[in-house]
C-alpha cells in the first residue's frame, strides 16, 4: 500500500497494534501546501506539495523509572511501520529514565472525525486572491513601484492515537502573505504582511495602497543618531517581541532562578504587576480567526512540552491579566515540581486591553517620535532580564506634529519585552497580525500598536 492510499487513521491504528512497549503514542501529520511567488509585478512560480510525517513515542517502564524513545520519519508507508515502531522502542530501551515521565493521558473524548480523510489545500485557495494580485501589479506598475513577495497556504491534519485509548484529530490551516514594494532604483523599500486561514480576508489592493504611502514617506531621508526615542511599535513588531517572551516563560526555569520571571530570593513573579497599562496577554485554542489545536501535540520533549502530555486538553489561558503576571508555561511534570498550575503552551497569542485607536490615530497624537515597520534578526542577550537585540527593517519613519515627515536610517535596538510592557504608555486597537521574524514558526497572533516613550535604539544600522 502506498503512502497516499493508506489512510492516516489506519496508519495510527496499525502502529499502535505493532507496539510491544509499555506505552505508545502515534502522531500522523498529513501536510499539503500551496504557494505563489512574484517579483517585479509578475508571478514567477506556483506549486502544490503533499506529504506525511509519522512520529512514534514508545515508553518503557523500568525499576528506576519510565524511559521514552521518539522517532519521526517522512513519507511513511504501511511497510515502513514495523521498523519505525521497533526503532522507537529500541531508543526507549537505550535511554535512561525520562525526567518528565508521567502516565499517558486518559479520558479525553475521541474526535468524531478521526476516521475521516485528511483536509487538503490546493491552488483553489487563491481563486479570488490571484486575480486581485494581478490587479495590484497593474496599479503598482502605473504608480512606479515594483511588488515582490509570496503567499503560502498550508493545511496539516494531525491524527493522534495512544495506547491508553485516545483518538484525536485536528485540522490546522495556516496562511501567510508578505509583500515588499520597491522603488525602481531599489533605494526605497516597504513591507507588509498578513496572517490568514483561507485568503478570503486579505486584499492585495489594500496592502499595495499601504505600501505606496510608505514609499512616498521615504522620498525624504533624515539621518538620526542612536538614542532613546518615543517610538510607535506596530502590531507585527509587538507580536515578535511577545512571542519570544512567551517562549521564555517556562515556569520551571523561572522557579529555578534562571529567567526574567524569577523572583529574587526564590520562587516566581506570578502575581506581580508587570506594567502600568491594564493589558491582558492570553491564548485560547478557540480564538475566532486564530483557532489552534484544543489538545497538546508534542513531537518531542523540551522545557515547555512533554511527549507524555500528548492529548492533554488545552484551554483558554491568561498569561498576564490586567498587567499582572498570572501564568507561566508548565508541563504536568514541571507543574508538580514548581507548585504552579498545569499550563501548556498554546499555538496563538493575543494582547488586548488598549484604547480603541488605530496606529494612524496614534501617529496623529505624536509630537515627535519614530514609527517602525517591523523587526528582524532578534536574538537574546541576557535571559535574566530577557534583553533582546535586533534590527529595524523596511522603514523607520519620523513623526513630527502628528504627521510622518520622512524616513530615517535603520537601527539596532536593545530592549526587553517585559520591560517594554512596564514602560508602555499607550496601547491601541488589537488586530490580527503576522510576526515578521517568527512567521515561519508562529503565525496566529493579534496585537495592538504600542507607544513606548524611550525605546532604546542602541546603534545605527547601515546597509539594511
Amino acid at each position: 500500500m502506498s503512502a497516499r492510499t493508506t489512510k492516516p487513521h489506519e496508519i495510527v491504528e496499525r502502529a499502535l497494534a505493532l507496539s510491544r512497549a509499555d506505552g505508545c503514542v502515534v502522531i500522523a501529520d498529513e501536510h499539503s501546501t500551496a504557494n505563489l511567488r512574484w517579483a517585479g509585478n509578475a508571478l514567477t512560480t506556483n506549486g502544490v506539495t503533499r506529504g506525511r510525517t509519522l512520529t512514534v513515542v514508545a515508553t518503557v517502564d523500568g525499576k528506576e523509572g519510565t524511559a521514552s524513545g521518539v522517532v519521526s520519519r517522512s513519507a511513511v508507508t504501511a511497510q515502513d511501520l514495523e521498523p519505525l515502531v521497533r526503532a522507537a522502542e529500541a531508543a526507549a530501551r537505550g535511554a535512561g529514565p525520562a525526567e518528565d515521565a508521567q502516565p499517558l493521558v486518559t479520558g479525553v473524548p475521541g474526535s468524531p472525525d478521526f476516521t475521516d480523510a485528511p483536509a487538503e489545500t490546493s491552488s483553489a485557495v487563491f481563486a479570488d486572491f490571484a486575480p486581485a494580485l494581478g490587479e495590484a501589479f497593474a496599479r503598482a506598475r502605473t504608480g512606479g513601484r515594483e511588488l515582490y513577495g509570496f503567499a503560502r497556504h498550508e493545511m496539516v491534519s494531525t491524527y493522534l492515537g495512544t495506547s491508553t485509548g485516545l483518538r484525536l484529530r485536528h485540522d490546522q490551516p495556516t496562511g501567510t502573505l508578505e509583500i515588499n514594494a520597491k522603488s525602481p532604483d531599489r533605494s526605497r523599500s516597504a513591507w507588509a504582511g498578513r496572517s490568514t486561514r483561507d485568503f478570503k480576508d486579505v486584499d492585495p489592493a489594500v496592502l499595495d495602497a499601504e505600501l505606496a504611502v510608505r514609499l512616498g514617506w521615504a522620498e525624504r531621508r533624515v539621518e538620526l543618531p542612536a538614542g532613546r526615542y518615543e517610538t510607535l511599535l506596530p502590531p507585527t513588531a509587538v507580536a515578535d517581541l511577545l512571542i519570544y517572551q512567551l517562549w521564555s516563560s517556562s515556569g520551571r526555569d523561572a522557579a529555578e532562578g534562571r529567567t526574567v520571571f524569577s523572583r529574587p530570593g526564590g520562587g516566581t513573579r506570578v502575581g506581580e504587576r508587570l506594567g502600568r497599562l491594564p493589558l491582558t496577554l492570553r491564548s485560547d485554542p478557540g480564538e475566532p480567526g486564530l483557532e489552534t489545536a484544543p489538545f497538546l501535540i508534542a513531537h518531542s520533549s523540551g522545557d515547555d512540552q512533554s511527549v507524555f502530555d500528548n492529548g492533554l486538553p488545552v484551554r483558554a489561558t491568561d498569561w498576564i491579566r490586567d498587567g499582572e503576571l498570572t501564568r507561566l508555561t508548565t508541563t504536568r511534570h514541571s507543574a508538580a515540581l514548581t507548585g504552579l498550575p498545569v499550563a501548556p503552551a498554546i499555538g496563538n497569542l493575543v494582547l488586548e486591553g488598549g484604547e480603541d485607536r488605530s496606529l494612524e490615530e496614534m501617529v496623529a497624537g505624536t509630537g515627535r517620535g519614530l514609527l517602525l515597520t517591523c523587526l528582524w534578526y532578534i536574538r537574546e542577550v541576557d535571559p535574566a532580564t530577557l534583553l533582546l537585540t535586533g534590527l529595524t527593517r523596511d522603514g523607520v519613519y519620523l513623526v513630527e506634529n502628528g504627521e510622518v515627515t520622512g524616513e530615517v536610517n535603520n537601527f539596532r535596538f536593545n530592549e526587553s519585552p517585559v520591560d517594554l510592557l512596564g514602560r508602555a504608555t499607550q496601547a491601541g486597537r488589537t488586530e490580527k497580525t503576522l510576526p515578521r521574524e517568527w512567521g515561519d514558526w508562529f503565525t496566529r497572533a493579534a496585537m495592538p500598536p504600542l507607544r513606548v516613550p524611550d525605546f532604546n535604539m542602541s546603534s545605527v544600522s547601515r546597509g539594511v
